[in-house]
């Protein structure tokens, strides 16, 4: 009964959660990312350059994972598309767009996990990428 009432609409864990995510969206860097996001998505060249080279990627570690061994050719072409790919200014910003994105949104989730792990709002401390948290004998 009472786990139904932090997952209401009106609950204040959603609530939080709805201004955690418009405070993102306002955030001008967030702005920055989505336009790099959007050029992407709206430019053909690249999408196409993106798609080739990931379906290349996939083909080539297909038949490596098979003990195929690959051609100098076929390394050499998939090279040459990734090239093509990482001269594209716009592919480049949503490598990057991505990469940002995915950094927020890790960060969230570590100071969610680490809330519910610890009991209370954690430090900078409590998030030292260095240490995996007490009890885990490596004790950075």
């Amino acid at each position: 009964m009472k786990l139904m009432q932090m997952t209401t609409e009106e609950s204040t864990i959603v609530r939080k959660t709805k201004e955690l995510c418009q405070a993102m969206l306002d955030e001008p860097e967030y702005v920055e990312i989505r336009q790099r996001l959007d050029s992407f998505i709206a430019n053909e060249e690249a999408k196409s350059q993106y798609q080739n080279l990931s379906e290349k990627g996939e083909y080539l570690q297909h038949k490596q994972q098979q003990g195929v061994e690959l051609t100098p050719e076929e390394v050499s072409e998939y090279e040459t598309q990734r090239e093509a790919f990482m001269n594209n200014p716009i592919a480049r910003g949503f490598l990057s767009a991505q990469e940002e994105m995915n950094k927020v949104q890790q960060s969230v989730s570590e100071y969610v996990s680490k809330t519910f792990e610890l009991g209370r709002v954690p430090t900078t401390e409590d998030l030292d990428s260095g240490s995996c948290g007490q009890g885990c004998g490596c004790h950075h």
